[in-house]
């Protein structure tokens, strides 16, 4: 059974597991370069689930051969947003996937308020919900 104990927001791999380490980090990233896929960095303030749309931190980073040049770019990432969900996305090129193969976040806040689930009573007795960060209620640089 899996559980989410420290109510932690749980997106993309390893999203169960403790944070990775630095060391942990470079390892995925090598994974992914030993498997020419294109990797990049993202940041947002905004971690509702449906959000795909993060910021990039840079430009994707497809010639690159040494995870060290991706972890000084995480890092810099680190230092400009300490605030915010950073994530790595690898993405696969080859023909017939065209999509990201890896996507992990490296960074989080230290205080993650949750969700707000609102219940909306509809026509008949069809019941709706609507999630909410709660992070989304202060204006956007304010959030964390």
């Amino acid at each position: 059974m899996m559980s989410n104990t420290g109510n932690r927001v749980t997106q993309g791999q390893f999203s169960f597991l403790p944070d990775l380490t630095d060391d942990q980090i470079k390892a995925q990233i090598l994974y992914a370069l030993k498997h020419n896929w294109a990797v990049s960095v993202e940041y947002t303030d905004d971690i509702h689930p449906r959000n795909t749309y993060w910021e990039m931190y840079g430009n994707p980073m497809f010639d690159l051969k040494d995870p060290a040049g991706i972890m000084q770019e995480i890092n810099e990432c680190r230092k400009t947003f300490p605030r915010h969900y950073i994530r790595v996305t690898a993405f696969d090129s080859t023909k017939g996937w065209e999509s990201p193969r890896m996507s992990y976040l490296v960074n989080r806040p230290a205080n993650e308020p949750g969700f707000l689930l609102e219940r909306q009573e509809r026509n008949g007795r069809a019941v709706g919900y609507t999630i909410r960060p709660y992070a989304t209620l202060k204006p956007e640089g304010e959030r964390y």
